[in-house]
């Protein structure tokens, strides 16, 4: 099964292209969506990061707390890399869960924020880089999140850069706004699935 790795700096667009890819009818992995869920979920990730991090970690209810993670590790490199070192794993013992399932899908897409950071654009046979504009970046993400420039500054330097990324990206899909997105994404499906045909 080909799997193709799509990632992108925060509000590149990246979810926005994967649901184009859905609507084509290809399965997706939201490698952030199912760590999100892993942390409230999986009892003992829960135990490691309360370990970790504290009793603040989670609410009375045993929920994340997400606020109270974030203002630690998006302010100290160390400790960022103390939750990823958590996280990850369970993330990818979840994707090869997950793969088992979409077996006959003609190709399979994984969509994460850190794909290059966190090396697992090597689990995939392809990936794929969305690219946009800075400033637009974060007018995106201050529209969608309601968070201060300087956070979003934040996040964006614990990321590699798009001239860094672009290096180690197979494809590039360009949302700018200067550029029609969907032909690019058509025009990529069909290269998966004539590569998807022949594997």
């Amino acid at each position: 099964m080909l799997k193709i790795g799509i990632t992108g700096g925060i509000g590149s667009g990246k979810t926005t292209v994967c649901r184009v890819f859905e609507l084509l009818g290809i399965p997706i992995f939201y490698a952030d969506t199912v760590a999100k869920l892993i942390m409230n979920t999986d009892p003992v990730l829960k135990e490691e990061i309360l370990k970790t991090f504290g009793q603040k970690s989670y609410s009375m209810d045993g929920e994340l707390n997400r606020s109270y993670i974030s203002s630690i590790v998006f302010k100290n490199e160390s400790e960022l890399d103390k939750l990823n070192a958590l996280v990850h794993p369970a993330v990818f013992r979840a994707f090869d869960n997950w793969l088992g399932i979409h077996y006959d899908a003609p190709y399979i897409i994984k969509e994460a924020a850190l794909l290059f950071e966190t090396k697992s654009y090597t689990m995939c046979d392809l990936s794929v880089l969305v690219v946009s504009p800075e400033a637009l970046r974060v007018k995106r993400v201050i529209a969608r999140d309601a968070i201060s420039q300087d956070e979003i500054a934040l996040r964006m330097k614990r990321q590699l850069s798009d001239e860094q990324k672009m290096k180690l990206a197979d494809h590039i899909l360009f949302n700018d706004e200067s550029r029609l997105l969907i032909p690019q994404i058509l025009e990529l499906d069909q290269q998966f699935l004539n590569i998807g045909k022949r594997s």
